[in-house]
């Protein structure tokens, strides 16, 4: 899911084969047994392997949405020089800010958005997309770059997906963090207001096989908390997508996910665009729908679930060492 994700491009298979080798030394450091240590080597690069033939490559592009987005109006205008807007909204970041999975625009989440903020402000929102599908944190540099040299107007306000793919090529937590907090810096000394979707929960893509989804899971809340604390320290405003989206993907996964059974679906972009636009539309001050909740910082439902998962593993080891006689009564 999102945060765009394990992309499947031509990176893709470098990515999964960079997760399952970084899972393995994992689950080796532990073992201090050798015949161990290369079976599970073995193990999660069959794993990588099954959930790159399980999701496929795409090589469609996500449906082009970009224009001017007036209140109340389904169909934006195309922008031109000359062509009224009262703010400008840019998207960056990887495969789930460019829309991945989406058949039509109006499923895309940048269009979500700017529809939502014309609605919710009464203005004209001029929507440019800068995301690039298989895009890590390495790659805002180059989007930022391309705002600043391309556009003489400036975005009066930003959202950024970002963060599964760092995951999946096993980028630095501290690097990736910190190469966030250098775009939304960039972003916030042109006078733009930022708003970014942390990490994802990997672990509610089934089509990743166990263990190596648990071993993604919880890279991706290490990176989704550092982010946090980087947007907040740069000056953005986080929303921890793992923790507001997960419980719905989860109860839901033929619903909430796309035919590539990875990105989102209309019904997941949607639910994503619906926890981004209150948090802009208020750090914009065009924001009248009341007061606005308090958003986790961190996945207490990747917590809980952890949690359970002990709990439930303690219970059953309980119950193997009951005689048969104790189990009956």
């Amino acid at each position: 899911m999102s945060g765009g994700a394990m992309q499947q491009g031509g990176s893709g298979r470098g990515g999964w084969r960079q997760a399952a080798v970084a899972g393995a030394a994992t689950v080796v450091a532990g073992s201090g047994a050798g015949t161990l240590s290369w079976a599970a080597y073995r193990h999660l690069l069959a794993q990588a392997a099954a959930a790159r033939t399980v999701i496929g490559r795409s090589t469609d592009r996500p449906p082009e949405a970009d224009g001017v987005y007036a209140p109340g109006a389904r169909v934006p205008q195309r922008w031109r020089p000359g062509v009224q807007s009262d703010l400008h909204l840019m998207i960056f970041g990887d495969s789930t800010a460019a829309g991945m999975g989406c058949v039509v625009a109006d499923e895309v989440p940048g269009v979500l958005i700017a529809r939502g903020l014309a609605d919710e402000s009464g203005k004209r929102i001029r929507l440019s997309t800068k995301a690039i599908p298989g895009a890590t944190s390495k790659g805002l540099e180059g989007q930022v770059d391309a705002m600043l040299v391309a556009h003489h107007d400036r975005p009066d306000a930003a959202v950024i997906f970002i963060g599964a793919n760092d995951v999946t090529k096993k980028h630095a937590v501290a690097a990736s963090a910190e190469r966030l907090r250098t775009a939304v810096r960039r972003l916030r000394a042109e006078g733009t207001v930022v708003v970014v979707g942390t990490c994802p929960d990997l672990g509610v893509v089934t089509a990743i096989p166990q263990p190596l989804r648990a071993v993604v899971r919880t890279w991706g809340h290490r990176l989704a908390r550092a982010q946090t604390s980087a947007t907040l320290a740069a000056g953005g405003h986080p929303v921890a997508l793992a923790d507001l989206l997960a419980p719905e993907f989860l109860a839901a996964p033929e619903r909430m996910f796309s035919a590539d059974r990875f990105h989102p679906s209309a019904a997941g972009y949607e639910l994503a665009a619906q926890q981004i636009l209150p948090v802009l539309a208020a750090a914009l001050g065009e924001w009248a729908g009341g007061p606005l909740p308090t958003l986790p910082t961190v996945s207490d439902v990747a917590e809980q679930r952890r949690l359970v998962s002990r709990l439930t593993a303690s219970a059953n080891r309980h119950v193997s060492r009951l005689r048969p006689r104790d189990a009956l009564q």
